[in-house]
Formats: C-alpha cells, sequence, structure tokens
C-alpha cells in the first residue's frame, strides 16, 4: 500500500509540475500547507480565471453562495447551492483549519464576528468564500496572498465626531421618534 501511494503521489507530482508558479502562489496562503491541496485547487477551477468574469462568478460556480428562491416576495430557501461538491468540502476543510489557528488574525476576527450572528455553518461557508475570494485575486493577478488587504477593512477611525443634527437624523431613520426635552 504505502509503494503504491508512492507511486500516485509521484505521478500526481509529475503532472503537476507544468504549474508550479501557480500552486508556488496557492501555497502563501493560509491554510494550504500541503501541496496536494493547491494541486486539488487547481484541477477543480484551472489557472486561467478569465473563465469567470469575476470573484463572485467563481464562488457561484463553487456553491458558496445562497439559492435565490423568491417568488412573489416570498423568500422560500436561502440553503448554500449543491454545486461544487468536490471544491466546497476541501476549501470548508481549509476554512476550519484557518479559524482555528492565531497566523491569520483578520480571518479568525471576521469568523468570530459571524459567529456570533449566524453560527458556526454559515460563518465557516462565509470564510471559505473569502479563501476562494482571495485565491481567485492571487491567481488572476500572479501574486502572493496579502493579508493587509483584510486588516485595512477592520480598522475604524479614531475620532468619529458627528453633529446634534447628524445624530437626530440617524435615531430618526432607525424609527425613533424625537421629544424636546421640555415635554
Amino acid at each position: 500500500m504505502e509503494s503504491r501511494k508512492a507511486e500516485l503521489e509521484k505521478l500526481i507530482l509529475a503532472l503537476a509540475s507544468p504549474y508550479q508558479q501557480e500552486l508556488d502562489l496557492i501555497l502563501t496562503a493560509p491554510s494550504f500547507k500541503n501541496k496536494f491541496t493547491a494541486i486539488g485547487i487547481i484541477s477543480e477551477i484551472g489557472v486561467n480565471m478569465e473563465a469567470f468574469p469575476s470573484a463572485k462568478h467563481l464562488c457561484s460556480w463553487a456553491g458558496l453562495t445562497p439559492t435565490n428562491n423568491e417568488s412573489a416576495g416570498k423568500k422560500k430557501s436561502v440553503q448554500v447551492s449543491k454545486a461544487g461538491c468536490y471544491i466546497k468540502p476541501l476549501l470548508v476543510q481549509c476554512a476550519n483549519s484557518v479559524v482555528k489557528s492565531e497566523k491569520h488574525p483578520e480571518i479568525r476576527n471576521r469568523y468570530l464576528r459571524l459567529r456570533k450572528r449566524r453560527g458556526h455553518k454559515k460563518a465557516i461557508i462565509a470564510i471559505a468564500r473569502m479563501l476562494l475570494t482571495a485565491l481567485y485575486n492571487m491567481l488572476k493577478n500572479k501574486e502572493p496572498y496579502n493579508a493587509e488587504l483584510y486588516r485595512k477593512s477592520e480598522i475604524l477611525p479614531v475620532n468619529r465626531e458627528i453633529t446634534i443634527e447628524q445624530a437626530i437624523l440617524m435615531a430618526q431613520f432607525q424609527g425613533y421618534k424625537i421629544k424636546s426635552a421640555a415635554e
């Protein structure tokens, strides 16, 4: 069994050798440390990202977007689609490993925020989609993973000020009725 396994691994690595540059790019992404995981991703989506007009199209093809089953204003289902039966479990497994790790706080913090509101399963699907979007951009632009792109969105301005009129408008917009202090 071990010799058969070694032969198969050697054959797979030989077939994947023309895609060494793309494999190296994928291995820079969080939770993609095994070469065979990167080969699995490339074998599913390919290396030519021109086939997908955007990262959203790729995520939809991989089955990481909710279905849109709505009729007459009633939502009947918002399940994740059944597409991507090979790539989706692989991405979910990678997402599970990256959220348990402390090495990538930008991903872990997003997971923890989503888990509070939506639950574990929906948060993991969101992280898997985030990883696939990052892979799409990495392969399209031929550049390694950059964690700074995700950290900038989490930083809030330090000095946030609004006027009294703006605060009143925000409260009214949220449905509050404003009374004067004399009442």
